[in-house]
């Protein structure tokens, strides 16, 4: 199990009484002390230069997303889920990412979950105390039948969250692989419970506890590199070009055209033929477009080889020069 690293930023034994009990997140930043005082612009600088500081930290915590991000391809290569949970600003970052993921990656809606305390009406506003109960987080692990083939990542920047800690207990319980995502020293709880610990030390707020700024930017770049890696890893993509997308509105159904058209060396014309031949599948269509066979023998072709189109037809065409 991963603990992460010693807090650089723990104070020393001169601190201000009670400040060496707080947690990361909950410390006051002594470059923002005077913010009520600021102009516009220099609200704007203060708040650019602390946040110019979150990928840096984000950078430091390398090899525990990696270790993330393993655990979550094996699980989708065992048929497993990534479930999300959290609370609050980390609840409703968890369902965003995991809403994503079907149009971007053509992936069922069940796939990537997120579970937020208090449930739907806590994404548009607070629900008072949902957080608070852990035996909630634990019922919500029970609810969604987690297994011994999902990942469990909770989500909590002072890494405190009842809701969060229930949940994770039980998804240990129940033999799920667990992640803890925080941007606060994790308890020894924490450590005991999850098979990794991604410690993003993003350090005071501008404003004291407002985690939805420099941890929240931070929790969503960890986010994104999860999922989009284990995608990637499992052959959504080909080369960088997203070819499992799922057209929900008319600019995706624009870019999945251009990929047909890009890929496939065809007009937008046969590009849109071709994708409605092959039932509205990119990656489909670009073999039926390369190759000109038709809907059936491209499906078996991509099953035969993993879905990677690499295999099938050779490497992405060059990155164009844009103007």
């Amino acid at each position: 199990m991963d603990t992460g690293q010693t807090d650089p930023r723990a104070p020393s034994h001169g601190s201000k009484p009670g400040e060496a009990g707080l947690r990361l997140t909950e410390r006051r930043n002594p470059g923002t002390a005077s913010l009520d005082l600021a102009t516009p612009r220099d609200l704007v600088r203060a708040i650019a230069a602390e946040d110019a500081t979150v990928p840096g930290a984000v950078a430091a915590a390398e090899d525990q997303i990696t270790d993330a991000l393993t655990l979550v391809e094996a699980a989708f290569r065992a048929g497993g889920r990534l479930i999300y949970v959290g609370a609050g600003t980390s609840g409703r970052l968890g369902v965003l990412d995991a809403v994503e993921c079907p149009p971007t990656f053509g992936t069922p809606p069940g796939m990537v979950a997120g579970i937020i305390a208090g449930g739907t009406p806590a994404l548009i506003r607070a629900v008072e105390g949902a957080e608070d109960d852990p035996a909630q987080g634990r019922d919500a692990m029970d609810e969604h039948a987690v297994g011994n083939s999902d990942v469990v990542i909770g989500i909590a920047a002072s890494g405190m969250t009842p809701f969060v800690r229930g949940a994770l207990t039980r998804a240990f319980e129940r033999s799920s692989r667990t992640v803890f995502l925080t941007c606060s020293d994790p308890s020894s709880e924490m450590r005991e419970t999850c098979d990794v610990c991604i410690v993003i030390r993003t350090g005071p707020e501008v404003v004291t506890g407002s985690t939805r700024m420099k941890a929240g930017t931070a929790t969503k770049m960890v986010l994104n590199t999860l999922t989009t890696g284990a995608m990637i890893r499992i052959g959504k993509t080909y080369g960088n070009l997203m070819v499992d997308l799922v057209a929900t509105n008319a600019k995706l159904a624009d870019r999945g055209e251009r990929i047909v058209m890009e890929v496939g060396g065809v007009n937008r014309a046969r590009a849109r033929r071709a994708i409605a031949e092959a039932g509205g599948s990119v990656r489909t269509a670009i073999v039926i477009a390369r190759t000109g066979v038709d809907r059936k023998e491209a499906e078996r072709q991509l099953a035969s080889h993993d879905n990677r189109l690499r295999a099938i037809i050779g490497d992405p065409p060059a990155v164009p020069t844009y103007d």
